[in-house]
C-alpha cells in the first residue's frame, strides 16, 4: 500500500488537512496518532456519570471567519454559546475580561458611561513605551492595581513566569472593555458542536480514502510506510530529535470532581487569580455543552513544567530556538509543518482551521 500523504497528528491541523486532501484532491491518506483517540486536545467524551467533558480542558469555539464556520458546519450542527468567565479574587467574583462591572466592583464606584470608565482608567494607567512585555501592555491599559489583582499572580501560576518575563502577546490577547459586556469573546460566530468535538472529528475523517492508525508513534513505523509527502503537526523539536535542545512548553494536570447537584459554580469558567490556590481555573462543563443533567462535573487545572505540551512559552530566547528548527524545515522538501506544535505558536482552533484551508488553496496546483 502506498499513500499520497502520511499525516502525523489527528488534531485540528492534521484532521483538516486529511479531510481536504481526501475530499477535494482524492488523495489517499494515512493519519497516524500516538494517542488512543482522534481530535487532539479538543477531544471530548462522556465520563462515568454521563457528563460530556473536555479531556484536555475547555475548548470554546469562536470565530469571525464565515469560511471556517461554514467549513466545520459540514461536520456538525451547533449550539449557540457565549462563554463567560469570572475571576475569584480574595473570595469575591469579578467579570473577566475587565469591564465596567469589574472596575465598579473593585474600586467601589458607580461609573455609568464608557467615557467615565476611560477617564477613570486614565488616572490609573502608567504610560509605558516601548511595550516590551506583558506587564507593560496591561499596566498601560488598566494600571497597577488591576494588574496586581488579576494578572500578575495568575500569569505566574499559568506560566511560572511573571508578566514582565513574557511576550506582550500573552496578556495582550485579553481585551479591556469600557461597557458591561461580560462575554469572554465578541466574535460573530460563537457556538459549540451540538454532539461534541469528537463526533465532529469522526464525521470529518469518515472518508474511505482516509486510514487512521491510533496508539502509534510515527517514528516506530516510518520505515514500513510508503508515502509521497508528509504533513507533520507534532512538536517541531521532536521531529529533529532535539538537535538544538528542547523547546519549553507549559503542561496541565486536570483533576476532575463530580457533584450530586445541579451546578457547582455560577458560570462555565472561574479563574483563581490568588497564589493561595495552586490551581488556575475551574471549568464546569455543563455550561459549555448545554447538557441537561441533575449532576455536574468540574475540572481544576494545575499548570506544570513537564507533561503533554499545551502552551508554547513566548519568550525571546524560545523564539530564537524555534527559528533554528524552522530554518531546518527548509531542507525537508516533502514535509509540510503546520499547527500549534509544529509552528511553536499559540493558535485558537479557528486559526488552525483557517491556516490549513488557506495553505491548501495556495498550493492547489502542486498538491
Amino acid at each position: 500500500m502506498r499513500y499520497d500523504y502520511l499525516i502525523i497528528g489527528a488534531g485540528f491541523a492534521g484532521s483538516v488537512m486529511a479531510e481536504r486532501l481526501a475530499s477535494q484532491f482524492d488523495k489517499k491518506i494515512l493519519l497516524v496518532e500516538k494517542r488512543n483517540h482522534i481530535g487532539g486536545n479538543a477531544f471530548d467524551e462522556y465520563d462515568e456519570y454521563g457528563i460530556l467533558v473536555h479531556k484536555y480542558g475547555p475548548h470554546i469555539f469562536h470565530t469571525n471567519s464565515k469560511e471556517v464556520f461554514d467549513y466545520l458546519s459540514q461536520f456538525t450542527e451547533w449550539r449557540f454559546y457565549e462563554h463567560k468567565v469570572l475571576a475569584n479574587y480574595q473570595g469575591d467574583l469579578f467579570p473577566i475580561p475587565i469591564n465596567r462591572t469589574t472596575i465598579n466592583k473593585f474600586f467601589d464606584l458607580h461609573l455609568t458611561t464608557e467615557g467615565e470608565v476611560k477617564n477613570f482608567l486614565s488616572t490609573k494607567i502608567e504610560k509605558r513605551f516601548p511595550i516590551l512585555n506583558s506587564e507593560d501592555i496591561i499596566i498601560n491599559q488598566v494600571g497597577r492595581e488591576l494588574f496586581e489583582a488579576f494578572f500578575k499572580n495568575y500569569t505566574k501560576k499559568q506560566w511560572n513566569l511573571f508578566p514582565h518575563e513574557l511576550s506582550p502577546s500573552v496578556c495582550g490577547r485579553i481585551p479591556v472593555r469600557f461597557n458591561d459586556d461580560s462575554r469572554y469573546f465578541t466574535d460573530k460566530y460563537q457556538f459549540m458542536p451540538k454532539d461534541g468535538y469528537t463526533k465532529m472529528f469522526e464525521k470529518m475523517l469518515s472518508r474511505k480514502n482516509i486510514e487512521i492508525a491510533l496508539n502509534t508513534d510515527y517514528k516506530n513505523v516510518l520505515n514500513e510506510i510508503k508515502f509521497d509527502k508528509m504533513i507533520y503537526t507534532g512538536p517541531i523539536d521532536s521531529f529533529f530529535d532535539y538537535e538544538f535542545g528542547k523547546l519549553p512548553y507549559r503542561s496541565i494536570k486536570f483533576d476532575y470532581e463530580h457533584y450530586e447537584k445541579q451546578n457547582h459554580q455560577s458560570t462555565g469558567q472561574v479563574n483563581h487569580v490568588d497564589m493561595e490556590e495552586e490551581f488556575t481555573r475551574v471549568t464546569e462543563y455543563k455550561y459549555l455543552t448545554l447538557q441537561e443533567a441533575k449532576t455536574t462535573t468540574i475540572s481544576r487545572e494545575y499548570s506544570l513544567k513537564e507533561g503533554e505540551p499545551f502552551y508554547p512559552i513566548p519568550t525571546d530566547a524560545n523564539r530564537a530556538l524555534y527559528l533554528k528548527y524552522r530554518h531546518k524545515t527548509e531542507q525537508e522538501k516533502n514535509v509540510i509543518f503546520c499547527g500549534r506544535l509544529a509552528e511553536y505558536q499559540y493558535y485558537n482552533m479557528d486559526q488552525v482551521v483557517a491556516n490549513c484551508l488557506h495553505f491548501l488553496k495556495s498550493k492547489a496546483d502542486t498538491i
